[in-house]
């Protein structure tokens, strides 16, 4: 499955038209690569000892649960001025002293786990902060290890936090300070489940309530 599979518009990340198809997300290969090599080596063994078909049928599996893991669909983007930056469940949503509005997406193992950006603009920084490794889920996963963007949108500043969780340890930016963004268009990737926060503007109310799924790139966040 190449991650030249989906036919896109050049540059902007979303799908284009019904020739759109699944591929994988970019910065899986330190990942998937050894896993699927080893699949196929134990498979060709057990073609000499069936007794290799005890290493070739979980690593097969394996390789098939990342394949799921790490698929990158392509997405029509939703209505609104904002939209869902991670495919998942509303695990939060709290008033914030400055008066903006965090809405925490709480993103399972089974979840697309490919972020995307909520507006169109212009990446103002990208900062990776070290922290702990927390579930996801857990209160004090706010000081777990995460990467923090702030995009200048027409709401303004608009900042968005890849959040790590126990599984999910590494984040991987795909743009850098100083790219243009455009709406829907992909961001990054948490591998395995994990947590995004997206800070509504002061004056902007959530058009989603705790319990909600969210489709990143599709679901509207902000109320008319």
């Amino acid at each position: 499955m190449s991650n030249e599979s989906l036919h896109r518009d050049p540059g902007s990340g979303l799908a284009a038209g019904p020739r759109a198809r699944l591929r994988l997300a970019r910065g899986v290969s330190p990942w998937l690569a050894p896993t699927a090599t080893a699949a196929a080596v134990t498979a060709l063994l057990t073609r000499r000892s069936p007794r290799w078909a005890l290493a070739a049928a979980p690593l097969t599996a394996l390789t098939g649960g990342m394949l799921w893991f790490f698929r990158d669909p392509g997405r029509v983007p939703g209505e609104g001025r904002l939209i869902s930056p991670a495919d998942g469940v509303v695990q939060s949503i709290d008033p914030w002293p400055d008066g903006r509005t965090r809405v925490a997406i709480f993103m399972s193992p089974l979840d697309v786990h490919v972020n995307r950006a909520p507006a169109d603009g212009t990446v103002m920084s990208v900062e990776h902060v070290a922290g702990g490794f927390a579930p996801a889920f857990n209160k004090d996963s706010d000081k777990n290890e995460r990467v923090v963007w702030h995009l200048d949108t027409a709401l303004g500043d608009i900042e968005l936090v890849q959040i790590a969780g126990a599984v999910a340890r590494r984040i991987v930016p795909y743009l850098a300070a100083g790219a243009k963004v455009a709406r829907g268009e992909r961001i990054g990737l948490i591998r395995l489940g994990s947590r995004v926060d997206l800070y509504l503007p002061e004056g902007v109310a959530p058009a989603v309530t705790v319990g909600d799924r969210t489709v990143a790139g599709v679901t509207r966040l902000d109320h008319v």
